[in-house]
């Protein structure tokens, strides 16, 4: 982790270790298509062999409520951030735009302001990022992640249709 000051801003740079995650990626269950950029690694992530969708739920909707008491992480559903990560989630679709059911795309930024804190105001190295990261691929396959509000990142379990007015 290198300490970087452009001006008076100053930025975490996490120097992430690829097979690292590739391994977090594949204990937890899932193949993964690693891209390394300069300010993030994009991570395409699929559990093939999976009966069940990946656990990724509307939290709005109340038939979704056992979900979302159990759930530790939520996403914001109009960016895609991984609420208090340096984590950042996308459906991957299929050619007719439909979201796969299996799939998701990670991105991990590189690069945070020096004040970033994760939950409990933990500060932020490689390896809580590595402990985070792990934790949400679990969440994904065993317990959920809430998706609150917006329409950017599309529910993959429970009920992923809005009820209409049956009037």
């Amino acid at each position: 982790m290198q300490l970087m000051q452009a001006g008076q801003h100053k930025f975490l740079f996490l120097e992430l270790d690829r097979e690292f995650i590739e391994n977090i990626a594949k204990q937890a269950g899932f193949a993964a298509r690693f891209e390394d950029e300069s300010r993030r690694v994009v991570l395409d992530l699929s559990a093939e062999g999976r009966e069940a969708p990946l656990l990724l739920f509307d939290a709005a909707d109340p038939a979704n409520l056992g979900w979302f008491s159990r759930c530790q992480f939520y996403v914001d559903g109009s960016s895609g951030v991984v609420l208090q990560t340096p984590i950042q989630l996308a459906n991957q679709r299929d050619r007719g735009g439909r979201a796969l059911p299996y799939s998701v795309r990670l991105q991990i930024n590189k690069e945070l302001p020096a004040s970033f804190r994760l939950p409990n105001k933990a500060p932020v190295t490689e390896q809580t990022v590595y402990s985070v990261l792990f934790n949400f691929l679990n969440a994904l396959l065993n317990t959920g992640v809430g998706v609150c509000g917006g329409k950017v990142v599309q529910p993959l379990a429970g009920r992923t249709q809005p009820q209409g007015n049956k009037n």
